[in-house]
């Protein structure tokens, strides 16, 4: 019995990654949801005050994120992931481990250019400054990045990545979250099984 579970264990991620892969996952999903309402609210006047506030909010959960894909990248440098099946094809580990890196990527660059487009504090859309602190939930005043205070080019480009990088982590997610179905009901291996929480492994499974 226990070589059993010691055997599940071993093809499982361990249960920090577990626990960080699926809040930051939820954590992505409503930062984008917020994102894109925010773009638009924020020319309603109708929705500006609310645009505003959702911002500030914006901002203290980009920064926990970036935090978060710090922390989530040394655990995974540092501990075991567990071996893919034997059986799937070369092309497909290695578009598994690239698309890994460029959420790895993703996730910190995302959070970074939107902390360099703040501590800019400079307004790309009205081409003004403005002095907006960033306040972490309402409990503390998070530094922005010294020396690059109304620095207006850097501000657009940091935005502009900010943007682009926000889409292409949206489209890599899609694929990402079809290619972990694909594994579990149509190849119905392991990969998606391994970082399920508190499920044992299906006697299908190798």
């Amino acid at each position: 019995m226990a070589t059993n579970e010691q055997s599940q264990a071993a093809r499982r991620y361990t249960i920090v990654a577990i626990i960080l892969h699926w809040l930051m996952a939820l954590l992505i999903v409503g930062q984008i949801w917020i994102g894109i309402w925010m773009s638009g609210a924020i020319d309603d006047p109708a929705s500006q005050g609310a645009a505003y506030e959702a911002f500030q909010f914006h901002k203290s959960l980009g920064l926990t994120l970036l935090v978060l894909a710090v922390l989530r990248l040394i655990w995974r440098l540092t501990h075991r992931v567990p071996p893919e099946p034997h059986d799937i094809p070369a092309w497909q580990r290695v578009a598994a481990r690239a698309s890994h890196f460029l959420l790895y990527a993703f996730m910190v660059l995302i959070p970074l250019t939107g902390w360099l487009y703040v501590s800019t504090g400079w307004n790309s859309d009205t081409g003004m400054a403005f002095a907006i602190p960033t306040i972490w939930f309402g409990i503390f005043n998070w530094p922005h990045i010294p020396g690059i205070d109304g620095n207006g080019p850097l501000a657009d480009l940091a935005v502009e990545m900010h943007e682009l990088l926000a889409y292409a982590l949206i489209a890599l997610l899609v694929v990402h979250v079809a290619a972990a179905l694909k594994h579990h009901f149509v190849d119905r291996d392991r990969v998606l099984w391994s970082m399920l929480p508190l499920i044992k492994r299906p006697p299908h499974m190798e």
